[in-house]
Order: C-alpha cells, then structure tokens, then sequence
C-alpha cells in the first residue's frame, strides 16, 4: 500500500529543482576528483543526476503541464543518434561535392 501512495504522491517543482542542483554539484564534485576512468563516484553521481533529472521533469509536468525542452538518453539511444548524425554529415558532404564539381 505504501507504494501506492508513492506513485500517486506528486513533488512539489521547486523541491525536485533543489534536488537536481544538489546532484548537478555533486557530480561537478565527483568529476572534479576522478580517481581514473571507472571511478564509482562519479557513475554515482551521473545516475543521482539522470534520477533527480526525471523527478524534476515528472513534477514539473505533473504541477503545470509543462514539459522540459531537455531529454535523458539511454546508451542505446545514443548509439542511434550517431548513426543518425553519420547520414546527415554524408549528405552534406555529397552536396558540398556537387557543388564543387559545377
């Protein structure tokens, strides 16, 4: 039942902004002292960010019907943005050729 109530439960906007700028500065924080590639601070803060990120977005939708001109992406979303953007720089680069060619 809890649960139930969690889902059904909205946030208010300006408490879920106050959490994204928290998590914003703790993954500046977790960046700014990487300890290598993989360190687990900053995986934690990315996600703390994607998480607070969503909430914010939610609550302010769910306060004012308004949404974010921002989206978050999954690993393989991003992968077929850089597909995407390979056809586009081709095409580009086929009409800057025919242009040169006249």
């Amino acid at each position: 039942m809890v649960s139930d109530y969690r889902c059904t439960m909205s946030i208010d906007p300006r408490v879920a902004l106050g959490s994204l700028t928290a998590a914003l500065e703790e993954h500046l924080v977790a960046a700014a002292s990487r300890r290598g590639d993989d360190d687990p601070a900053v995986e934690a803060a990315f996600f703390a960010v994607a998480d607070a990120f969503e909430a914010y977005s939610d609550a302010l939708y769910d306060a004012y019907g308004e949404d974010l001109p921002l989206d978050l992406l999954d690993s393989d979303d991003d992968d077929d943005d850089d597909d995407d953007d390979d056809d586009g720089e081709d095409e580009e680069d086929e009409e800057g050729d025919d242009e040169a060619e006249e």
